[in-house]
């Protein structure tokens, strides 16, 4: 977890409380340059000892400018106290101004195929088999056809996605988006039941499913359900597959068909916890996803020298969470990057694909950051082959200080960062960025370019200044459109994002985050809200009452605990409890506790 600097242990400090005097939110009306006075707030014992006690591992964030003055300049003043409103210190960047655009075009003119055609863009881990920016543009293409007119996919129609992490999903996501279409996408290890609700909600017109799992889809009243391979390179005998192949025979060429959607319409529903209650969908429209291509994705990379078409990306992250969905799907393609595909994690098969295939940045969560101490640990003196390695970056869940001291110790030739994002904000928030003079491991990182956010006091609503603990809330263009049901409507409040999660920023513009006000439980950097599995408990016949919460795990962040009041003379156990729960959800790790009544 990042550095958590709370009123408590400023006062235990004998800190002052100054205050922070600058100039207006950049891009205001207001031209004049502003300056910082005296009375600085974030009075720098705050952020020293934060980072003393908190990760001894972390230096202190250096005044000059970063290695590209671009990417990151200081001198610009980040915080207006007038407006209580934290501005990005990156320059703003120009996002498409035509109203009609969609993601799909977008995405394949930053992706001329001129250049490089045959250059692999796709791989999988563990067969090799690869896809080119030729052979993705041609399919994608096929595939939209295929939906519109096998199908009759429209404008506005959903189309749901249970599918695991291969070549194909990048492939079937855009292609929906492309039809006009929206596309929904699920844990391919959803229960039937978990299924069945997201069918009622969303009402898809068609469902693309993997053989893996299709035994547990419901019966489908008007959605036809098409499975779909995990490779594409060539049309296998499984007869399973052949109506997924006749839609990519349509013959269309590379031509995308005219799909009528804007910037403004809705081109994804992916699902979250929001900051309390039930999983809700979280509709998203190609403006958001068009920013987070350039916001996050294309903007992180244009800090570096190397160039993107150098990088090797492994996804071991799953794509249908908006974090593997962000990199690996959408913004990635359209940098000409390779993506080597794993179905699911396994440490040893990803130390090998890491190792074979010569990647170069990892995406990670907290969990997959032990598996590979763990690994290194095994090996003994024989060091894991990961010298490829440039850049490992963790995001989805909190990280300890001491998790980051023993990754860096481990691996020093790894550039580490952090990052913060959510569903509601199509992952789009903060970045790290590492120079030679300037090292930050414990942020997670500056604002990215565009956005704005405000640190809001919980009991009087005042915004507070740097150096302040308090709710983190978001603005600017990858803010969701909102919740499909338009449940929790305060999570939004005059366009900003109310996040849930504590943060604060140091005297440099980077956040850290303090913990969290919501429920939600991060268990592996998936999200699961305690009101789902307590809905689950409840209906069983021997359970009176069930609440919900979660412990601290080492290796999976957090963990559900069930607290289970058992109907009088019954003789229920904590083991039968989780083989109920087992049988409803996901594979979840599952643990309960019983408190007496």
């Amino acid at each position: 977890m990042a550095y958590r600097v709370v009123p408590q242990d400023r006062k235990r400090q004998g800190l002052s409380r100054e205050r922070i005097i600058s100039g207006p939110v950049k891009g205001g009306p207001e031209t004049e340059k502003p300056s910082f006075k005296s009375n600085l707030y974030f009075a720098a014992s705050v952020i020293d000892f934060a980072r003393t006690q908190h990760n001894k591992g972390g230096q202190k964030a250096s005044e000059q400018a970063m290695q590209d003055a671009a990417a990151h300049d200081p001198s610009r003043t980040f915080y207006s106290a007038a407006a209580g409103v934290y501005s990005s210190t990156h320059a703003p960047v120009p996002l498409p101004a035509d109203p009609g655009l969609s993601l799909v075009p977008h995405l394949f003119s930053r992706l001329p195929l001129d250049a490089a055609p045959h250059s692999l863009l796709l791989r999988d881990a563990a067969t090799g088999a690869s896809l080119t920016r030729a052979d993705l543009r041609r399919l994608v293409s096929s595939l939209a056809h295929g939906l519109r007119q096998t199908h009759r996919v429209r404008a506005g129609a959903v189309v749901l996605l249970v599918l695991p992490n291969s070549i194909a999903f990048p492939i079937a996501f855009l292609a929906v988006l492309a039809a006009g279409a929206v596309a929904t996408t699920m844990n391919p290890y959803s229960s039937s039941a978990e299924i069945a609700d997201r069918v009622r909600e969303t009402r898809p017109c068609l469902v693309l499913a993997s053989r893996d799992n299709v035994s547990k889809l419901p019966p489908f009243a008007g959605a036809p359900v098409v499975l779909v391979p995990h490779l594409l390179t060539a049309a296998p005998a499984d007869e399973q597959f052949a109506p997924f192949h006749a839609l990519l025979g349509s013959g269309a060429g590379d031509e995308f068909p005219s799909a009528e959607v804007g910037q403004d319409d809705a081109a994804a529903v992916l699902y979250s916890s929001g900051t309390s209650g039930r999983s809700k969908g979280v509709v998203l429209t190609h403006r958001n996803l068009i920013t987070m291509v350039e916001l996050f994705v294309r903007f992180e990379v244009s800090q570096y020298a190397r160039p993107a078409c150098d990088n090797v990306y492994l996804a071991a992250l799953p794509m249908f969470h908006v974090y593997g969905l962000s990199l690996f799907a959408v913004g990635l393609l359209s940098l000409g990057s390779t993506v080597v595909v794993m179905n699911r994690f396994d440490v040893g098969e990803a130390v090998s694909a890491i190792h074979r295939y010569k990647v170069t940045h990892l995406p990670l969560v907290p969990p997959i950051m032990t598996a590979l101490l763990r690994a290194k640990a095994t090996a003994g003196a024989g060091a894991l082959p990961l010298g490829s390695l440039v850049q490992v970056s963790s995001g989805a869940a909190p990280l300890s200080g001491r998790l980051i001291q023993d990754f860096i110790k481990a691996f020093p030739h790894v550039d580490f960062i952090q990052g913060y994002g959510m569903t509601e904000s199509t992952a789009v928030g903060t970045r790290g960025f590492n120079s030679s003079k300037h090292k930050n491991y414990a942020s997670v990182g500056l604002l990215a370019p565009n956005m704005h956010a405000k640190i809001v006091e919980l009991e009087t609503g005042f915004c507070l200044p740097p150096g302040s603990c308090g709710e983190l809330w978001l603005h600017g263009p990858a803010v969701m459109k909102g919740y499909l049901t338009d449940e929790d409507v305060c999570t939004r409040k005059d366009g900003w994002l109310r996040t849930g999660d504590l943060a604060y920023f140091d005297s440099d513009g980077y956040l850290y985050i303090a913990g969290r006000l919501k429920d939600t439980i991060k268990y592996k950097g998936f999200q699961i809200a305690p009101a789902d599995l307590e809905e689950v408990l409840v209906q069983h016949p021997e359970v009176v009452d069930v609440a919900v919460t979660s412990a601290e795990d080492e290796e999976a962040g957090e963990i559900p605990i069930a607290f289970v009041v058992r109907k009088s003379g019954s003789t229920l156990t904590c083991v039968q409890v989780m083989e109920y729960v087992a049988k409803q959800v996901k594979r979840w790790c599952r643990r309960t506790r019983k408190f007496a009544g």
